[in-house]
């Protein structure tokens, strides 16, 4: 894993060891339970998300909707669960899950969608932020997810004592410590800049502006593609400003847990460590998740908010509107 201490060795002599095989369905146990333990990936659990989320259950990490304080962030509907799956909910206690005082991240690898398991179609778990509704289910190892694993396995004592000067709350690198590990939608070698690569760095103004952001292959078939391509935008203002996001009028849409194959992410929330605000967007169309979500508005309480859009499947385009107030 290479924004961790972790490696991965092959080997047929190991005492403790992970095989992974091809079994009905994705599964693992969690933890180390010594000798041999099996990791399933059947039909149907090839794609990277879902081994990464196999892997983080052997690494020792339970469902993120299963922490013992998660009442506080979802409202768990059993009733609409399949009866088979209930065990998948289970919460946990303090004593069995330490979350090393990081906070619950909706955007988590380890959470499930809003109708996971459900039995007649709807929400299993319903965020008390409902604004967040289609970024539980994540195809993306968070910020949150990083930063947990490398202090459960005390990669972040590699740099210790190095003074890296990591900004916008990033951590230093435990491989190499003169560079930092950065929440999304930021990059270089503190966190200081945007990623490299499409987007742009936009100047919100007192009247609104567009941003139009066409991402994709529209000579692909509809066949997702292994890697998702990703633009980053900062939309900046003067200090003291705020920033204001609206999502633009779109034709009706279906929204999917996680959006998992196209979507957007804005980061108006102060903790930037967190996932931002998802939303799907429909691959080939100009829509932007569904009809409901035309002219909402995002509100920060900094003067910049990155925009990051994401795409593995066809052509998506997005449409929003920014200024600061």
């Amino acid at each position: 894993m290479a924004d961790t201490c972790i490696n991965f060795i092959p080997s047929k002599f190991a005492q403790d060891s992970i095989r992974v095989f091809a079994e009905d369905g994705c599964w693992s146990f969690v933890g180390r339970l010594g000798g041999v333990q099996n990791l399933s990936l059947g039909q149907g659990c090839e794609s990277i998300g879902t081994a990464a989320h196999e892997i983080g259950h052997a690494l020792g990490f339970f469902h993120t909707h299963s922490r013992y304080d998660r009442d506080q962030f979802i409202t768990v509907d059993e009733q609409n669960i399949k009866p088979d799956w209930l065990d998948q909910f289970t919460r946990e206690t303090i004593s069995t899950n330490n979350n090393y005082g990081l906070t619950y991240d909706y955007g988590s690898l380890m959470h499930y969608g809003a109708t996971s398991a459900t039995g007649n179609k709807k929400p299993t778990m319903v965020p008390k932020d409902v604004m967040y509704t289609e970024t539980l289910g994540s195809p993306f190892i968070s910020y949150y997810d990083l930063l947990m694993i490398n202090t459960h396995y005390n990669c972040t004592d590699a740099c210790k004592g190095k003074n890296t000067p990591c900004q916008n709350n990033g951590f230093a690198h435990p491989r190499d410590c003169s560079k930092c590990i950065c929440p999304s939608g930021y990059g270089g070698q503190y966190c200081e800049k945007r990623p490299p690569g499409c987007g742009a760095e936009l100047e919100a103004t007192k009247e609104w502006k567009p941003l139009v952001d066409d991402l994709g292959d529209r000579n692909a078939g509809l066949t997702p593609r292994e890697d998702f391509m990703k633009c980053n935008y900062w939309i900046k203002a003067p200090a003291g400003k705020k920033i204001e996001v609206k999502f633009v009028d779109f034709p009706d849409g279906i929204a999917v847990d996680g959006c998992t194959y196209a979507g957007v992410e804005i980061k108006t929330h102060p903790d930037q460590r967190r996932t931002g605000y998802r939303h799907e967007i429909n691959y080939g169309y100009e829509l932007f998740c569904s009809k409901e979500d035309a002219n909402t508005v995002l509100k920060s309480l900094s003067n910049l908010v990155p925009v990051i859009t994401y795409n593995r499947i066809y052509a998506t385009v997005t449409k929003l509107e920014y200024r600061y107030v």
